[in-house]
């Protein structure tokens, strides 16, 4: 008894641990010594049971006194390979070896699989075991389709050009009791079907020896090498033995694609926008044990995936924030990648939990393409949030003075000449110690010549006789002014 406890592996001690009811929890040599003491402590006829069925599971050939066990319902026999028509008249045959199989002691469950329906299953879960020491392992299953089936397969619809809509797929995964297993392909996978190799999706081989792919893993469609007959079709699957248990299952399915869930999604799941309002309510209802009082939730309306402006909001009914992302492009890239998990907050998102708000696709109606963030308020309702920089831009502009605007186009401003009035930039009439620009000459083009070297000293001497003849002297006296690269004068400039 000892040395069978001994030999379990992490998943044989866990499973024994649990079904005595002990914790699971902890390294290898924790869970060897936990399962020696409850051996010592509390030897009973269903100890002794669970041990011998976990050692039988894991050395099957050093064994026989345990009946092979299959779910009810479903017959499989198997046989050795001949090429004899009569060795070959099981419905089902793995692994190649000539004594019949012991199944695994414990059923293996599969996640169920969101662009996936399993019709029927043609091999239940069944483990692969290794014929020898060798890292490379070949093993074969035979099956054959039954009349019914080959047809569901010709008449169905095309997803794609040459994938239908009814696939018999392969599936992979370990060979653990512990809830339900995630596809998972072992190390160094070939799938060979009736004697050509078929396409293991997402799979690139590693020079790493016993390095499994990485995941996701999913199931690898084996229906363009069937024979859509009653002739018998056989899978070898080369693998990796490097001590991990696997098992493969083989299944009729019928096959979705992201636009095929959309379309669910929007008759079976879509909550109102009454119940998103009471959801928000709850959320920022004043909770008098908080010292803080939330009155506002910022939801951004562009979709953390593709950074674009929501199309379909969606949420996840177990998360408990009100960020949506777009569901279209969130079942495109499971479709691709299934990962199923929420852009959000990183938690799982599986298709079934799955809802459209109601509330939100209102809101983004009514929003232009220039609103990018709202805020749900505490009675349920919401407002839009502008832009920062818009808001800067607002409050610049309401801290800039205004200034009156001067016309000195016109022949007259205030009842005095142009050129010999003067105005402040606030629009005062009046001259300043800065002075302002004299203007001289008359309009032209639609324009006023103001000579900048003018200031408004020289216009107060210049109002009689003498002082023409004072400027005419100084500009005798001055040198000409110099020419710039254009034909004006440099101090000249024309306001229009």
């Amino acid at each position: 008894m000892f040395n069978m406890v001994k030999s379990f592996r992490v998943s044989d001690l866990q499973t024994l641990l649990a079904s005595m009811g002990r914790s699971k929890s902890g390294l290898k040599q924790d869970l060897v010594g936990r399962a020696l003491r409850l051996v010592q402590t509390e030897y009973s006829p269903e100890l002794l049971k669970n041990v011998r069925q976990l050692y039988e599971s894991r050395f099957p050939k050093t064994s026989g006194w345990l009946a092979a066990r299959r779910p009810e319902g479903v017959p499989v026999a198997y046989s050795p390979i001949s090429s004899s028509p009569t060795a070959s008249q099981g419905t089902d045959y793995l692994n190649g070896i000539s004594k019949p199989l012991t199944a695994p002691a414990v059923e293996v469950n599969m996640v169920p699989l969101s662009f996936y329906q399993t019709l029927e299953t043609l091999l239940p879960p069944t483990e692969l075991i290794p014929q020898n020491n060798d890292k490379l392992q070949d093993s074969q299953c035979i099956f054959e389709l039954t009349p019914n089936q080959a047809d569901q397969i010709r008449n169905a619809s095309e997803l794609r050009p040459g994938i239908r809509s009814i696939q018999v797929v392969l599936r992979i995964c370990y060979s653990d009791s512990i809830g339900v297993e995630e596809d998972q392909y072992p190390p160094n996978i070939a799938v060979k079907v009736n004697q050509s190799y078929c396409h293991v999706p997402g799979y690139y081989p590693s020079n790493k020896p016993g390095v499994e792919p990485r995941r996701p893993c999913r199931p690898i469609n084996i229906t363009p090498w069937l024979h859509l007959s009653s002739v018998t079709n056989r899978v070898t699957i080369t693998w990796g033995n490097f001590g991990k248990r696997y098992s493969l299952a083989v299944y009729l399915v019928r096959a979705f694609t992201a636009a095929d869930l959309f379309n669910q999604l929007k008759l079976c799941s879509v909550e109102s926008a009454e119940r998103c309002r009471e959801r928000i309510q709850d959320k920022l209802r004043f909770d008098p044990e908080s010292e803080i009082a939330t009155t506002g939730l910022r939801v951004s309306l562009i979709c953390p995936l593709v950074k674009m402006r929501l199309g379909v909001p969606c949420r996840v009914l177990t998360c408990a924030h009100l960020q949506c992302f777009d569901a279209v492009f969130f079942l495109q890239m499971n479709e691709k990648k299934p990962t199923w998990t929420c852009p959000v907050c990183d938690k799982p998102a599986p298709f079934e939990l799955l809802t459209i708000d109601g509330l939100c696709s209102e809101i983004l109606k009514l929003t232009g393409e220039d609103i990018e963030e709202i805020e749900y308020l505490t009675d349920g309702s919401w407002r839009p949030i502008r832009d920062e920089k818009e808001k800067e831009r607002e409050r610049e502009r309401s801290k800039t003075p205004e200034y009156s605007v001067v016309d000195i186009c016109s022949p007259e401003a205030n009842g005095h000449s142009p050129a010999h009035s003067s105005t402040s930039l606030t629009g005062r009439p009046g001259s300043s110690s800065s002075g302002m620009a004299g203007v001289t000459g008359a309009p032209a083009a639609g324009g006023v010549v103001v000579d900048l070297t003018l200031d408004s000293s020289s216009e107060e001497e210049g109002g009689g006789a003498g002082g023409d003849s004072e400027d005419t002297e100084d500009s005798a006296d001055s040198p000409a002014p110099k020419r710039g690269r254009y034909n004006y004068d440099k101090d000249l400039v024309t306001a229009y």
